[in-house]
């Protein structure tokens, strides 16, 4: 086993910050970047561990969500590979209200009734547009999933070349630190 796999690090750590801004990237570009809480959120960290490296990509709980897409209650047409469903019970009770809530309120969007023309609350728009969402779902965005997609296609073969330079590091130095007895 390598001792100080220093490419191997070096080479993963790359990947973990491409992989970081790379997401980041895609969610600005599919909109879903609104507050730019869930891209604030997202940070790397690679760890190395008795059997090999460990890298985790951190981020708001929601992302997962934004990222797979939620089948809604009435229809699976925006996320029909989801494996999230509206009214499940597995996400966060309330969660879908509260942000819609702070979502209207930070756009300073403005309803208006249909038959009097007259504005209506943001609470009875907030109310009207989660409905729609709990009935339609929301699509995924594939931020993370496309960016790991992406990072997968070169990352093998990156890998491959780092061991490679560790261990031939660490054979020079195992036969440089030998004595040769003649």
């Amino acid at each position: 086993m390598l001792t100080n796999p220093k490419e191997l690090k070096k080479v993963l750590g790359g990947y973990a910050k491409f992989l970081v801004n790379q997401s980041r990237a895609n969610l600005e570009e599919a909109g879903k970047n609104s507050s730019g809480n869930l891209s604030n959120s997202i940070r790397q960290v690679v760890e190395m561990k008795p059997n090999g490296f460990e890298l985790i990509i951190y981020g708001l709980d929601y992302g997962k969500f934004v990222d797979q897409g939620v089948s809604g209650t009435s229809s699976v047409d925006k996320a029909p590979n989801s494996p999230y469903k509206f009214g499940s019970g597995t996400g966060r009770e309330g969660g879908l209200t509260e942000g819609i809530d702070k979502w209207v309120k930070r756009k300073g969007l403005k309803g208006r009734d249909r038959k009097t023309g007259r504005y209506i609350t943001q609470r009875a728009l907030s109310d009207m547009i989660i409905r729609s969402i709990w009935m339609k779902g929301i699509a995924p965005s594939m931020f993370l999933t496309n960016a790991v997609k992406q990072v997968m296609k070169v990352l093998p073969d990156d890998i491959t070349k780092a061991f490679a330079l560790d261990l031939e590091g660490a054979i020079y130095n195992d036969l440089k630190n030998q004595e040769i007895k003649l």
